[in-house]
């Protein structure tokens, strides 16, 4: 019974989230996330290669790519990874003006189960962006990830699964060069999801993301694959 209530309470935050939302177009980001273990080592590859529109499709908001080298200490199921991104990033409208941007991150990502049917995943992220045309910048990231199968007990074949998280962004500084200057909070993103695992390593989820900065609120459409292999 508490489970239930935990989702409720996270679903009901989230939909007061999303309420937030300005009006405008919807986004849609279309994500594929990978993550391989080398056969009897304690070190493997991830990554992940997103497509993001301010719309539906057409309008680049960001192609990002990124990829790293992970490490799962003995007797532990926590992974570290050291990785680097490439993200290109679009103008909205109709202008095809960009910019670029690379990325090295350091990352912890510590699962969590409770009970039977609650699975969590807290990531912890720590990014020194190089951005074009601006000074040297960090950013730290929390996201608490929390998937809850429907028809099973666990997250196996022909399992159908609620699939939420939420992310916080803290810039390391506030200038950026040239007399400009951003906020310590960066954004915050909350997601509400529904996913499926095809098989052992394929999971599909397609869900409803708000990104919120200071200033812009905007609503996201979200279909990801993961692929573990």
């Amino acid at each position: 019974m508490k489970y239930k209530c935990l989702l409720f309470l996270i679903i009901l935050c989230s939909s007061n989230s999303f309420a937030q939302v300005e009006a405008g177009k919807t986004g849609a980001w279309y994500m594929y996330f990978f993550n391989h273990q080398f056969k009897e080592s304690q070190f493997g590859i991830q990554g992940d290669i997103q497509y993001r529109n301010w719309n539906l499709g057409g309008d680049l908001e960001q192609l990002l790519i990124r990829t790293g080298v992970t490490y799962t200490p003995k007797n532990s199921k926590v992974l570290l990874t050291l990785g680097y991104g490439n993200i290109t990033t679009g103008e909205f409208g109709d202008g095809n003006a960009t910019s670029v941007e690379s990325r090295i991150y350091q990352e912890v990502l510590m699962p969590q189960q409770l009970g039977k049917r609650i699975y969590l995943t807290h990531r912890f992220r720590y990014e020194q962006r190089f951005v074009e045309d601006q000074d040297f910048r960090t950013r730290y990231r929390y996201n608490l990830f929390l998937n809850v199968p429907f028809n099973k007990s666990a997250l196996e074949k022909g399992a159908l699964y609620a699939a939420l998280y939420n992310e916080l962004f803290v810039n390391g500084q506030k200038d950026i060069g040239d007399g400009r200057e951003v906020e310590f909070f960066d954004r915050n993103r909350t997601y509400l999801g529904l996913g499926y695992v095809l098989k052992e390593g394929m999971r599909f989820q397609l869900g409803w993301m708000n990104q919120k900065t200071d200033t812009v609120g905007k609503a996201q459409l979200q279909l990801s694959f993961h692929h573990k292999f």
